[in-house]
């Protein structure tokens, strides 16, 4: 099975399934029960495979690992909470007291705020500009371990130098983490610019539906790890490759126990099976919308990689299949911003994004309200900024909407 989406479709029947059922059941299980108590010891000691507690393992859960690892092209997933459990625990996991990463500084908030924290705790981080490897390497000191950056920005929609970068991190042995959110698995593989580690929030477009949270963590099996100082030698047991993803596994999933529960893994793994499809469809109906403001007087300014006058479009055509389906824009001085957002009917007033709905969101007042005039400043966020989370309506519906919404809003 060589297709994208077959490969998701039939991923559960790779592995027998109970009474034949054509997706993996959901196990609502905490506890498993062995009739041999020595096998009970071995699946705990890691000698025998078997399962011992909901927080680690699950079989709904690992069915779905499964499914994210084949999307991705890995080795191995390990699945979480959420998104923001995902990325949190992998740092803590791997990195230490001392250590300093940097990180793009055009993040998702919550991953600013927490990034920010960990500074707090002893592990340094410096934000750059990652669309310019320059800065990335610039900013790189004896201490660093790692490179953390996101494929496209939300919500202003840069496109990190993801080659480059590879590039960089495999010439100084630095892990290459790469959050694939925006992009998905199906706009672009990360394992093809070097990524060590790959995140990302299911939540979004890989659940699809608005209905569960998730994250994942895959090891690409690119990334020397007989060499990291940080791994405890309690993981560094078989296949190298894998030594990074148990050590996230059991310090950070185990012991944070930031556990993605099994009715949210089917509920994740169904929607999955539609994500090509759904992305088809959210991307051409992002393009036509993009372009349809970016002729409209009443707009200021429109950033989609998919643009030609996006400062990395080329860079978006070279790298994905279809430059995403988010946008962001800015309303002329005469436009009042809650008027327009008011009078919207099919699009929903929302967070959230990868969702099948349309979903806009005034970004200075939700999302980055919390990191002050001064930071949003900093990364471009203008007060009239709408993200805009493109579903899979009808194009028509959605261009009309916007339409009714500037005729009601204008002065």
């Amino acid at each position: 099975m060589k297709g994208f989406t077959t490969r998701i479709v039939h991923s559960d029947r790779l592995r027998p399934i109970e009474h034949g059922s054509l997706q993996k059941p959901i196990h609502a299980t905490v506890a498993y029960g062995y009739e041999d108590a020595r096998d009970l010891a071995a699946a705990f000691q890691g000698t025998k495979a078997g399962y011992t507690y909901g927080r680690q393992v699950n079989p709904t859960v690992e069915a779905l690992q499964d499914k994210i690892t084949a999307m991705e092209g890995g080795v191995q997933s390990v699945c979480f909470s959420t998104g923001m459990a995902a990325i949190g625990t992998t740092i803590f996991a791997l990195l230490r007291a001392g250590d300093h990463f940097v990180s793009s500084s055009f993040l998702f908030g919550n991953t600013n705020s927490l990034f920010n924290t960990f500074t707090t705790q002893g592990i340094d981080v410096s934000f750059v500009d990652a669309t310019d490897v320059a800065a990335v390497e610039a900013a790189i000191t004896d201490r660093t371990r790692l490179v953390f950056v996101e494929t496209i920005a939300n919500p202003r929609t840069q496109v990190t130098a993801l080659e480059e970068i590879g590039r960089l991190c495999a010439e100084r042995n630095l892990i290459y983490f790469v959050d694939n959110t925006m992009t998905s698995p199906y706009l672009f593989q990360p394992k093809a610019v070097g990524a060590s580690l790959v995140i990302s929030s299911l939540t979004k477009y890989i659940g699809g539906h608005g209905n569960a949270l998730g994250g994942s963590v895959t090891e690409m099996g690119q990334y020397d790890w007989t060499g990291f100082s940080n791994l405890y030698e309690t993981y560094r047991k078989g296949d190298p490759q894998k030594w990074a993803i148990t050590q996230i596994k059991k310090k950070g999933l185990r012991d944070f126990g930031a556990a993605l529960a099994p009715e949210a893994a089917h509920h994740i793994a169904v929607g999955a099976e539609t994500l090509a499809l759904r992305m088809e469809r959210q991307c051409a109906n992002t393009r036509a919308m993009a372009e349809y403001l970016a002729a409209h007087p009443q707009v200021k300014n429109v950033y989609y990689p998919g643009l030609a006058g996006h400062p990395e479009h080329g860079r978006a055509r070279r790298l994905f299949r279809h430059p995403g389906a988010l946008f962001s824009f800015e309303l002329t001085a005469d436009v009042d911003l809650w008027q327009f957002l008011n009078h919207l009917k099919v699009i929903v007033k929302s967070s959230n994004l990868g969702d099948n709905r349309t979903l806009a969101i005034p970004v200075a007042h939700t999302i980055y309200f919390e990191m002050g005039p001064e930071r949003r400043a900093s990364m471009g966020i203008d007060d009239s900024l709408i993200r805009i989370s493109v579903g899979i309506e009808d194009e028509s519906d959605l261009i009309e909407d916007l339409a009714g919404a500037f005729d009601a809003a204008g002065n």
